[in-house]
Formats: structure tokens, sequence, C-alpha cells
């Protein structure tokens, strides 16, 4: 029989005939047939998503939780434990710590509970009346306030609510705790987290947070485990009492993975309270100098830095962006902890935008880019209650759960700067393209930097860079195919260019959250570097929404797309704006020799604020200075170039 006969006879076969035939359609086999052009496994057949390796999933949460295990929220009286945190960001109904019922509306896919290493679940020791730890008279009075009558219990509240107080209590919960405490406390952690993972339904990252706020200025970081407690539990958190400098952290990160073969890494929190400590360019708060080494090893071990959360974001401030009329989003910028005031200077230092541009600008002086980074978002709560929607905000800590008077209560307080509730940021979520929902897709879509911050809503963005897409590519029904096939997603670095006269174009689609609100538009974010090696920036529209109805005037400012906010009744219509919007764009202005990163910036149109809908809800009449709309934002991870460099890619 000729190959062209064998082949005949096996398209028009029977199943268990076809089963018969397959061992001829070999090479081997049919090399007695005389076969030329055997069949190959690599030949395409009828699915186009068989072998498919790309991300197609889109994945929401939270790496950034807190519970009744960090001291500081269990001071604030924050009952709510680990099991409670998985079980609300599953999606089931749990009561707060002040009595009410409280739900998501959906479900997230993953959750890091992020509790503080420094004194890890010694304040619940404490209540529980640990005789080891009773044995101290300090301890044994807050034991006693804890456990006895409402006042007592306020007043252990006021120990909590005094800073210095607050900070004499968890020094002494240092030195009562011993390491075999430790230990218990965080295989328990442990544990929980293991009876929460569920593959492909749940992701419970195992991780907690790293303090260090050296003089007051907040340098914390969250660390996530890619792997389960087989070795996560073989180490214990590394904490500030250990070292207050990132560099010690890194050579605890190193020393994880040379020891058990498993994978770690470090989320910086959004640099707002760090008083320019975030983002250093010469030397850090430990004295290092910032060179290519420091940039090699935060890169590998700070793959992503969360850009936005309760305390403020973090993507960029009004004075360092001055032509951004998006820029001034809900901006804490008062001091660090301690309350040493802010200074302009020290802006540069700690937002996203402009870190972005001093990794450029690092990169052409050491030959490496230590601010290399992707961005996510996440909440910071210390309730236990991953809750980063404005109507459904539960603040970020127990003292400023939803009731009439919240707004004007105390969030904290440093120096003389009091934060009101008020000023508390209803943001952000992490959002992640991910094959699947695992511990390990999830943690690698993090250290590829294929990710991206949103301030609460799940709005589903891509973003791809290359020298050849074409407007038509934007109305294509499968963008991710053709995005990965030509060029590189979010987080990655531009290859090199075939041709020396081209400028790069990008992919950027957007759709608004299914329950939420309709977009504005699309901006492109992008920094630059010019020939005396100084960084510069500009934002481009590159897509909106109603584009019969406005469009640039002769200054470039595209006009308002409206407001359908009723504050009173804190309601919104989609009658304007978009549900989807896509494009490609090519950069006008770009110059092949000069390095540049670019990141989407997705608006929606406005809505209420969760301070329009207490005052709805509780029938408050908040005073005039208080903000009661917000547009809420997406970021995605940069893509980077850098001339005739393509090594530079992770």
């Amino acid at each position: 029989m000729t190959t062209k006969g064998v082949r005949a006879l096996f398209h028009s076969a029977t199943r268990a005939t076809k089963r018969a035939l397959t061992p001829f359609l070999t090479k081997r086999a049919l090399t007695p047939f005389l076969v030329v052009a055997p069949l190959s496994v690599a030949e395409p057949g009828y699915s186009p998503y068989a072998g498919e390796e790309f991300p197609r999933r889109l994945l929401w949460g939270d790496t950034h939780l807190h519970t009744s295990l960090s001291t500081d929220a269990f001071g604030f009286g924050v009952r709510l434990d680990p099991e409670a945190a998985y079980r609300f960001a599953s999606g089931e109904t749990v009561t707060s710590t002040w009595g009410q019922q409280v739900r998501l509306a959906r479900p997230l896919d993953f959750l890091v509970v992020a509790d503080h290493a420094e004194s890890l679940g010694m304040m619940s020791r404490v209540q529980a009346g640990d005789p080891a730890l009773l044995e101290d008279p300090s301890a044994a009075e807050w034991h006693a306030l804890m456990t006895g009558s409402d006042a007592q219990r306020r007043t252990f509240d006021g120990y909590i609510k005094n800073g210095q107080k607050r900070r004499e209590i968890f020094g002494k919960l240092t030195e009562l705790g011993t390491p075999s405490m430790t230990r218990d406390n965080w295989q328990a952690t442990l544990a929980t987290g293991e009876r929460f993972n569920r593959p492909g339904e749940f992701t419970a990252l195992l991780g907690y947070e790293w303090t260090s706020a050296p003089g007051g200025s907040n340098l914390h970081r969250v660390v996530v485990f890619r792997d389960g407690a087989d070795k996560v539990g073989t180490v214990t958190p590394f904490s500030s009492f250990d070292s207050k400098a990132p560099e010690d952290l890194w050579s605890y990160l190193a020393n994880y993975e040379q020891n058990t073969g498993g994978r770690v890494l470090a989320i910086p929190h959004n640099g707002n309270l760090s008083n320019g400590l975030m983002f250093p360019t010469e030397t850090t708060q430990a004295g290092t100098r910032v060179d290519a080494d420091y940039a090699q090893q935060r890169q590998r071990w700070e793959p992503v830095y969360e850009v936005t959360q309760i305390k403020g974001d973090g993507e960029t401030h009004g004075l360092l962006s001055p032509d951004d009329e998006f820029a001034d989003y809900e901006t804490w910028d008062a001091g660090n902890f301690f309350g040493v005031p802010k200074t302009e200077a020290m802006l540069p230092g700690e937002y996203a935008r402009s870190a972005l541009k001093r990794g450029l600008e690092l990169e052409q002086r050491t030959g490496q880019n230590p601010y290399q980074f992707g961005m996510i978002g996440s909440t910071d709560s210390h309730t236990g209650l991953a809750t980063a929607a404005e109507e459904n905000f539960f603040g970020k800590h127990s003292g400023v759960e939803p009731d009439a008077g919240r707004w004007q209560h105390a969030v904290g307080s440093a120096g003389d700067k009091t934060i009101l509730a008020w000023e508390q940021a209803a943001s952000g979520y992490a959002a992640v393209w991910a094959r699947e929902n695992t511990r390990e897709a999830v943690w690698d879509a993090l250290k590829r930097r294929e990710v991206y911050a949103t301030t609460g809503p799940r709005i589903a963005a891509r973003l791809f860079g290359g020298w050849a897409f074409s407007p038509e590519d934007a109305t294509r029904p499968d963008i991710a195919r053709l995005g990965y096939a030509n060029g590189v997603p979010m987080g990655a670095v531009l290859p090199a260019a075939s041709r020396v006269d081209k400028a790069p174009t990008f992919l950027v689609a957007a759709s608004r959250d299914p329950m939420g609100a309709n977009l504005d538009r699309i901006q492109i974010v992008k920094g630059w570097l010019d020939e005396a090696g100084t960084s510069h920036e500009r934002v481009y529209d590159v897509s909106w929404s109603q584009p019969g109805q406005r469009q640039p005037g002769s200054d470039g400012t595209l006009p308002p797309v409206g407001n359908t906010v009723d504050i009173a009744n804190a309601t919104w219509r989609n009658s304007i704006g978009a549900a989807e919007l896509a494009t490609v764009w090519r950069d006008p202005d770009f110059d092949r020799d000069r390095a540049a990163f670019y990141y989407a910036r997705v608006l929606e149109i406005p809505t209420p604020r969760w301070t329009a809908y207490d005052a709805r809800r509780f029938d408050v009449e908040m005073p005039d200075d208080i903000p009661m709309i917000t547009v809420e934002r997406a970021y995605t991870s940069p893509i980077w170039y850098y001339p005739d460099r393509p090594e530079k890619a992770p």
C-alpha cells in the first residue's frame, strides 16, 4: 500500500480501525512503503487551542491582607483569623469584628494572608492566657484588660491607638515571644493555608509581611512563596527585628531557595510613607551603594510593586507629573509613620512612575535597571476582609468599619498629623494573566510581571508591544493570540527591531468590569531618556469613548467624558463611556537610541466614592471638602525598550 493509500484509509476508517492504523503512520512503519513526508504531531489539527501555551485566564486577588495574627490588627479589635479571611475571599458570608454580615459580590481567585512577622500571633496568645506569657506583669495586665469589662477593653484599645504605647507593646511582645512560639504560630498559619488551597478553584499563596520602618519610614515587603508548607515550613519568617535592611531580607530569600529548592519573591508596599527611601539612586538606607549588583538583586527578588492600596495611590503625584490631569488621585503625602514631615525632594523616591524613570537613568549609569518592576494593587486591610469595592468597603482596620460617623474617625496618627477615615482609598486588587489557578501559575505570573493593578474594579486589560502591529489588529477577535505571536506582553522587554527606521507599536485593549462602570479612555504613559541621560514622561490618550462627540483640542487635551453621578443617591448611569476600547498605537516620538518604558492606564467614567455610599446609607451630610466622586482605574505593568539590547529581557 502506498503512503497516500494508508492516509486515505486512515481518514475514512472507523475509530477502531484508526487505532489499528496509527502505528503505520510513523516514519519507521511507513519506510517500507516509500514514505517521503510522514504525518507529524506538529501538523496543525482542527482545534486552534491544542498545545496553546500562553495564558488566557484572568485571575483576581489580594496579596496583602492582615488578620488577628497581626499585633496591630488585633490591637484594633480585629478577631477574624486566617480561616475567616480565606472563607471570606472564597465567597462566603462572614461576620465582621463589630458584628456586621459581609460578603464579596464575587469570590477572589487567590489570596496572600500577609500577617506581620514581628510578634506573629503573640497577642492572640496573650488574650488566650498562655501561662508562659502571663508570667510577665505587662502581659498579665493586657490579658486582664482584653478579657475584662467594656471599660477595660476600651483602655486597651487606647493603648494601641497611641503610637508610642503601641510601639512599647510590640517591643515587649518581641521580648516575651520565644522561637518555639513563633514556629508554632507560623506552622498553624501554614496549615490553614493548606486547607483552603484548592488548585483550579482557589489559591492560598503562603506568605507574610516583613515590616521594616527605619525612623518611621515604610519599607515594608510582603514575602510570597511559590511552594507548599512542606518547604515553607522549614523556615520561620525573617522579621525587621532580624534586620531593617531589604538587602538582608534578600539574603534570607536566597538562602531559602538554595536550601529548599523552592521559589520566593518580595513585593514592596506603595512607597508614599517611605519619605523618599523606597527608590534610592545613590545609597540605600542601610548604606548599600546603588550599583549594578544592587540592581540585579532588587530586580530578581522584587519583580512587582504594590502601586495602590488603602493607604493611598502610588502611581504618581501631582507635583511629579504637573501635566497629567489624572495624577493627583487618592494621595497620601503628609509624612511617615513617626510624623517626619514630607518634603518635595522626597517624592521622586516614593512613586511608581518616577521610580520607573529613575530605573532608566540608573540602567544608563550602571548597566542594570533596579526598578524594572510590574505593578499590582492590594488592600493592606487589617480587618481580615479583602474589600476594595467602593460600595462594600470595610476600611483599613476595625476602628473604621462602616457606621454613621466613621468618616471622621482616626485611622492613625503620626506626630501632629492625624489621618481621618475619609482619606482612605477603597483600593486595590491584583490581576494576573495565568494558565490556571494554582500557586505555581499565579506566582509565575508575578515573577514574569504579566500582572496589573486596579483600584478595585475588575477591568480586563491587555497590553502587547511589538514592531509590526497594524490598526486592523485591534479589531481582531483573538487579540491575545495575535499579541503573543507578534509581540511581547506587559512586563516584558521589546526585542530588537528588524529595521532601524521603525517605531514600536502597542496593541492595547480593555473592557469594563461586568458589574461596574463604562470606560472613559485608555492612555499610554511613556518615560524616556534624552541625550543628556535625563528622564522625561508624557501621557498619550490613545483610545476613548464617544469619539464622534469628542476629539482632542488644539492643545491635545481630550474633553471630559461627562459625569452621571447622583451623589445623593450614590448611583450613576452607564449612558456615557464605552464597554470596550482597543487600539494599536505607534509611538510618534520614538528615538531608537534612547531607552523608554510604556504602560497603559485605563480610566473609568466617574462613579460614587465610598464616602457617598456611607452618606446615603447612614443619612449623613458630609462636609463640602470630602470627595464624593472617584475615577477608578487600572495600571498595567510596563513594557521596556532598551536600544539594541534584547538581552535586557528577563
